[in-house]
């Protein structure tokens, strides 16, 4: 059995977890820019105040800080600081051949984690929540990273 093949029932879940949060990583962007259009408000730089076919009434406070706006886009530099160590040391989990049951552990707390990261921060809960989910979904990372470092000298 080839270990990157749909064969192998480690990389269907790591493609599965992988598929699911590049969806969640796209999606934000795409959530930020209906924000964005919603409000006609939050816009991130001063080109996009310029008129144009989206933006129909540019005026200068459109640049001022949104909360509705800005919130989904710390939600989306959030992601971008934490999916792709996932993926990457993803693969190369796989590659070592953990067990099916830390492999579906590890990978789908991660993708819970990251969903209720955003859950979390899209209804305004507290810090220490968030923080909590984030810890669960670096540590897991972490623990994939270590575990392939481990197999790798060995």
């Amino acid at each position: 059995m080839t270990l990157l093949t749909m064969d192998n029932p480690i990389f269907v879940t790591y493609t599965i977890a992988a598929a699911i949060m590049i969806l969640k990583l796209m999606g934000q962007g795409w959530m930020t820019v209906y924000r964005m259009l919603k409000v006609d408000a939050g816009w991130a730089t001063p080109e996009d105040a310029r008129g144009g076919l989206i933006n129909r009434n540019p005026r200068p406070e459109q640049l001022e800080l949104n909360d509705y706006v800005d919130r989904s886009r710390r939600m989306q530099r959030n992601d971008l600081e934490n999916i792709p160590a996932f993926l990457a040391c993803g693969v190369l989990f796989v590659a070592v051949a953990p067990s099916y049951l830390l492999t579906n552990i590890l990978m789908y707390g991660f993708v819970g984690a990251r969903l209720l990261h955003t859950l979390a921060y899209a209804t305004k809960q507290s810090h220490e929540i968030r923080a909590t989910l984030y810890t669960i979904g670096s540590v897991v990372v972490v623990v994939m990273a270590i575990y392939v470092l481990v197999a790798a000298i060995h």
